[in-house]
C-alpha cells in the first residue's frame, strides 16, 4: 500500500563542507539536484523506490538521458518524514579510494550520523570495520545515494563498499544509479529478495507521461501522433524532451511528429556529446557500420564489420547501455534514434562504404537462408545483379511466380532495372511481367535470358535453368498453349531432381508448383484421371507457403469430380478448399471454383435453390484474368437449372454465354464438350432430335459411350426406338462407364422401353437406374425423365420405394404420415456446430467456443443445412432431433 511505503526525510546541508589534508570537498556534489522546469511526477516509479530502500540495495540503471537522477532526486526531495539520505554525485575523479570514503563520510555526516572525529578515510580494514561498526549502533537505517556510479572504474571501492554494507547490521541502505551495473555482487542480493531494480524499460515513459511531459510543453498531439512519437522514442525520457522542445515553436507538431529524426541537431549533439564521444575510435567504427542493420547478431555484425569480437563489443555495449540492447535470442539493435544519428553520420563519414557494408549483410543473410534480407540489402547496395542472383540461385522464383509483385519479395525486386545485364535479372522481369499479364514483356525477356545464358562464358547453374523454364510454362500457360506448358513442366521436374539438399522447403514450393501446372493442363487437354491423380499430388503435399495454390487445386479437383459424379467428394474438396481459405482470411473473396463445385453438386441432387445461392456466390465476372473453365462451368449449370425450372429457351440462350473469353485461358475440352451434350439433350427435350443428331455430329469422338447415350435420346424422339435400344443398351451394361454416363443409359434404356410397352423391361432399366443413383443422390436425371416413366411404377411399389428414398423419403407405414430423412453423416466438427446451433448460440459464440473463425463456423453451418435438406438454421435442429443426432 503506497500509505506504508517508506519515503525519505528531507536532507540538511551544513553551510562548509569539511576539508581534507587536500583539496576541499565540494559541496555540490552534496546537493541533489534540482528538479527540472518541465518534471513529470511518476509515483509509479518513486513508489518502488520507496520500497526498495526497506532493503539494502536499490538499483538505478539505464542509458543516458533515460530520467535516472531526475527520478531519484524527486524521490529525495519530497520532504516527507522517513529514512534521513546523503546524497553523492559521483565523477570520474572521485575513483582515487580515500577521496571516495571521504564523500561517503561526509555525506553520512550531513545525513545526520555520528561519527568519532577520529574517523578519517581510508580504505584499510580497520577503517571500514569502524565505519561499519558505527552505522551498525544506530538506532535508524540512513540512506546514501550513488548518481554516477558507472564513472567509478575498477573494483576495490565496490568491494570495500560491500564489506561495509554487509556488516552494518541493515543500518545501511544503497541507492546506486548509473548507465550500468555497478561490480557488487548484486546477485547474491537479487537471490536473497533484497535488491530493488528499475531499469531501462522502467524508465520508459508511459503514454500518460508523455502526454503529461507535451503539455508542460504546450505541444498538443493526437493519440495517433502520440503513439508514433512513443515508437519513435522507444519512451526515452531526453528524447521526449528533445522533442517536445523542437515541437514547442511549431505552428503543426502533428506533422513534424513523423519527420524529427536522430539526425535533428538537438538530439544529435546529445548522442555525439554523451555516447559517441567517449567510445574508443574501433567501438565508433563499429557502432557506424552495423548501423546498417536492423536486428543484428554477432555474427552478422562480424560478417559486415569484419571484427572478431563482435560478441564481446555487444556483450560491453549492452552492459554500458549503450542505445545497444538485446532484440530476442542472440540478437541485438540500437535505439531507433540512435541508428539514425548513426545511419546520418555514416553518410557524412564514408558514403562510398555504404554500398559494400550491405552487399556484406546480403551475402551473410543468403548464406543463412534468409532470403527477404539478403535481397533487401542487396537492393539497399543498389547491386540489382546481385538481388537477381540471390532470387534464382537460392530457388526462389517459386515464391516470386506464385506471390507476384505484391509480396515482399516482389516490392523488394520492383525497383530493378529491365534492361540488367544478366540473364538472372531478365528472368526476374519476365515473372514480374506476368504477373500483370504482359505476356509480350515476359516473353522478350526469357528470350534475352536466353541469349545471355548462352553467352556467358561460365555456362549457367541448374537453378538459373529451372527458373528459366519454369516462368517459360507460366507463360505458356498464359498463352494457353498446353502443349508447351507439359514439355516445360516435363523438363522443370527432371531438373527438380538435381537440386542441392537444405533447400527443402524451397524444393517443395517449386514441385507443387510444377504439379499444379501440369494438372491444370491435363485438365485443359481433357486428360481428366491424369489431372485429378496431379492435382490430388497438389493438395496432398502442398506445404503451408502454397495455401494459394492448394486452394486453387481442391476447388479444380472439386470441378472434376463434380462432372465425374462423385458428388460427396466433390462437396467435401469444395468445402475444404472454403475452409483453407477461410483460414487465409481472403473468406470475403471465396474460392469461385468452390461455390461452382457445389452449385453442380446441388442441381445434380435438384436442389434448385441451393444450386441458385451458389451461383449468385460464384459470379465469373469476379475473376481477374478471365478463366475459361469457371465461365463454362457457370454456364453449364445455370442452364441446368434453368432446364429445371421448364425455361428451355434460357437454358439454351444460357449454353451460348459459355463461348471463348477473351483473354483468358480456354475452357477444358472436357467442360466444352459437357456444353456440347448439354446442347444436345436440351434440343431432344425441346422435340428437336434432328438437329441434336447434328451437333452430336461436329463432337470430337462422336461414337464415345457419352455421345452415343444422347444420340439414343435422340433417335427414340424421332420414332427410331429399335435403333435407340441397340446404341444404348450395350452402354447400360458396360463395367466401365462413367456413373454419369451410366445412369443416363439405364434411363434412356427404360424411356425407350416405356415407348416400346415393354414395362419389365423398363421396370427394370429402371430399377437399375435408380441403384446407380442412389448412392451419390443423383435426383437430376431422373427427375428429368420422370414424367414420362410415372406410369411404370403405377404397380411396382418396390420401385416407388426406391424412388421415395431418392428424393429423401422412406417407405411410409400405411398407417402413418411420418418420413424418415435420408441423409450425409455429419462430420465431428459439424456435430458440434450443431450442437452450438440447438443451443441457440450465435455464430461467433460458437466460434469462440471451438477456437475456429466466424467464416469457418458458417462454411460448417451451410454444409449441415445442405446435409439436413433443410433451408434455415432452426429447421435443422428439429430434422437433426427427429433424427436422434443430438
Amino acid at each position: 500500500m503506497t500509505s506504508e511505503l517508506v519515503v525519505p526525510a528531507p536532507i540538511s546541508i551544513p553551510a562548509a563542507a569539511p576539508a581534507t589534508g587536500g583539496d576541499p570537498l565540494l559541496q555540490s556534489k552534496f546537493a541533489v539536484p534540482e528538479p527540472p522546469a518541465f518534471l513529470v511526477a511518476r509515483p509509479r516509479l518513486t513508489e518502488r523506490l520507496a520500497r526498495g530502500v526497506r532493503e539494502p540495495v536499490t538499483l538505478v540503471v539505464g542509458p543516458a538521458g533515460a530520467g535516472k537522477t531526475q527520478l531519484v532526486a524527486s524521490w529525495a526531495a519530497e520532504g516527507t518524514p522517513g529514512y534521513p539520505i546523503g546524497w553523492i554525485t559521483l565523477e570520474e575523479e572521485d575513483n582515487q579510494s580515500g577521496l571516495f570514503w571521504a564523500y561517503v563520510l561526509e555525506a553520512l555526516r550531513r545525513a545526520g550520523v555520528e561519527l568519532a572525529p577520529s574517523l578519517h578515510a581510508g580504505a584499510d580494514r580497520s577503517f571500514l570495520v569502524r565505519l561499519a561498526a558505527a552505522l551498525a549502533e544506530r538506532a535508524e537505517p540512513v540512506v546514501l545515494v550513488l548518481d554516477g556510479v558507472a564513472n567509478l572504474s575498477g573494483q576495490a571501492w565496490a568491494t570495500d563498499l560491500e564489506f561495509v554494507l554487509r556488516h552494518a547490521g541493515r543500518m545501511l541502505r544503497l541507492v546506486l544509479v548509473g548507465r550500468w551495473d555497478p561490480p557488487l555482487p548484486l546477485h547474491r542480493y537479487r537471490l536473497a529478495g533484497r535488491l530493488e531494480e528499475v531499469r531501462s524499460e522502467d524508465l520508459a515513459f508511459t503514454a500518460d507521461e508523455a502526454a503529461e511531459l507535451l503539455g508542460l510543453h504546450r505541444v498538443p498531439l493526437s493519440p495517433d501522433a502520440m503513439d508514433q512519437l512513443l515508437q519513435h522514442t522507444e519512451g526515452w525520457a531526453a528524447g521526449l524532451r528533445l522533442f517536445a522542445m523542437a515541437l514547442e515553436d511549431s505552428g503543426d507538431a502533428e506533422s513534424l511528429v513523423a519527420t524529427i529524426t536522430g539526425n535533428e541537431a538537438t538530439i544529435a549533439e546529445y548522442f555525439v556529446d554523451e555516447v559517441l564521444r567517449i567510445q574508443p575510435e574501433h567501438v565508433r567504427t563499429f557502432l557506424l557500420e552495423t548501423s546498417v542493420l536492423d536486428t543484428f547478431t554477432p555474427e552478422l555484425a562480424a560478417a559486415v564489420t569484419g571484427r572478431a569480437d563482435s560478441r564481446q563489443l555487444l556483450t560491453v555495449l549492452c552492459r554500458q547501455n549503450a542505445f545497444v540492447q538485446p532484440a530476442g535470442d542472440n540478437a541485438y539493435r540500437c535505439h531507433r534514434l540512435f541508428a539514425e544519428l548513426l545511419q546520418a553520420q555514416l553518410a557524412r563519414e564514408a558514403p562510398e562504404r555504404i554500398p559494400e557494408l550491405h552487399r556484406r549483410a546480403a551475402a551473410w543473410f543468403a548464406a543463412s537462408g534468409q532470403l527477404i534480407e539478403a535481397v533487401g540489402h542487396a537492393a539497399t547496395a543498389g547491386d540489382w545483379t546481385l538481388a537477381a542472383s540471390t532470387v534464382i540461385e537460392e530457388y526462389a522464383i517459386g515464391r516470386l511466380l506464385i506471390d507476384g509483385r505484391q509480396s515482399r519479395l516482389g516490392l523488394l525486386l520492383s525497383g530493378m532495372p529491365g534492361d540488367l545485364e544478366s540473364p538472372e535479372g531478365a528472368v526476374i522481369a519476365a515473372a514480374l511481367a506476368l504477373d500483370v499479364r504482359d505476356c509480350e514483356t515476359s516473353a522478350a525477356q526469357l528470350a534475352r535470358a536466353e541469349e545471355l545464358m548462352i553467352s556467358k562464358p561460365s555456362g549457367y547453374s541448374p537453378a538459373l535453368a529451372l527458373a528459366h523454364l519454369l516462368t517459360d510454362a507460366m507463360l505458356a500457360r498464359q498463352h494457353d498453349d498446353t502443349d508447351a506448358v507439359l514439355h516445360a513442366a516435363s523438363a522443370a521436374e527432371e531438373l527438380l531432381g538435381r537440386t542441392p539438399p537444405g533447400r527443402r522447403e524451397r524444393d517443395d514450393e517449386l514441385r507443387v508448383l510444377v504439379l499444379a501446372t501440369r494438372g491444370d493442363a491435363q485438365s485443359r487437354i481433357g486428360a481428366v484421371d491424369a489431372a485429378a491423380i496431379t492435382l490430388t499430388q497438389v493438395v496432398t503435399s502442398a506445404p503451408g507457403t502454397c495455401d494459394g495454390i492448394r486452394v486453387g487445386a481442391l476447388a479444380h479437383l472439386a470441378l472434376i469430380e463434380a462432372y465425374r459424379g462423385r458428388l460427396r467428394h466433390a462437396e467435401k474438396l469444395a468445402d475444404q478448399a472454403t475452409e483453407l481459405a477461410d483460414r487465409m482470411g481472403v473468406g470475403a473473396s471465396r474460392p469461385v471454383g468452390a461455390e461452382l463445385a457445389l452449385a453442380w453438386v446441388a442441381m445434380e441432387r435438384y436442389d434448385i435453390d441451393t444450386a441458385g445461392r451458389h451461383l449468385r456466390a460464384a459470379d465469373p465476372r469476379r475473376i481477374r484474368p478471365a478463366d475459361g473453365m469457371i465461365h463454362a462451368a457457370f454456364a453449364l449449370i445455370r442452364s441446368r437449372r434453368l432446364q429445371a425450372r421448364g425455361e428451355l429457351r434460357g437454358a439454351l440462350t444460357a449454353l451460348a454465354d459459355a463461348g471463348h473469353v477473351p483473354g483468358g485461358q480456354a475452357a477444358p475440352s472436357w467442360l466444352t464438350r459437357q456444353l456440347a451434350l448439354t446442347r444436345a439433350r436440351l434440343l431432344v427435350t425441346m422435340n428437336r432430335p434432328d438437329q441434336a443428331i447434328e451437333a452430336l455430329g461436329e463432337l470430337p469422338e462422336p461414337d464415345a459411350e457419352d455421345a452415343t447415350v444422347v444420340r439414343a435420346a435422340a433417335l427414340a424422339a424421332a420414332g427410331e426406338t429399335e435403333q435407340a435400344w441397340r446404341l444404348v443398351e450395350p452402354v447400360a451394361g458396360a463395367a466401365g462407364a462413367a456413373g454419369p454416363v451410366s445412369l443416363e443409359a439405364w434411363l434412356v434404356l427404360a424411356s425407350v422401353a416405356a415407348r416400346r410397352g415393354e414395362a419389365e423391361q423398363a421396370r427394370g432399366a429402371l430399377r437399375q437406374a435408380l441403384r446407380a443413383a442412389a448412392p451419390e443422390s443423383q435426383r437430376r436425371a431422373v427427375q428429368q425423365v420422370w414424367a414420362d416413366l410415372r406410369r411404370v411404377l403405377r404397380d411396382d411399389d418396390e420401385l416407388a420405394t426406391q424412388y421415395k428414398q431418392l428424393q429423401g423419403a422412406a417407405h411410409a407405414a400405411p398407417a402413418a404420415a411420418a418420413t424418415v430423412l435420408v441423409f450425409e453423416a455429419l462430420s465431428k466438427r459439424e456435430m458440434e456446430v450443431l450442437e452450438g446451433m440447438a443451443a441457440m448460440l450465435p455464430t461467433e459464440e460458437i466460434a469462440a467456443s471451438l477456437y475456429v473463425s466466424v467464416n469457418t463456423v458458417k462454411t460448417h453451418v451451410r454444409s449441415i443445412l445442405r446435409k439436413l435438406s433443410a433451408s434455415r438454421r432452426n429447421e435443422a435442429v428439429r430434422r437433426a432431433r427427429s433424427l436422434g443426432l443430438i
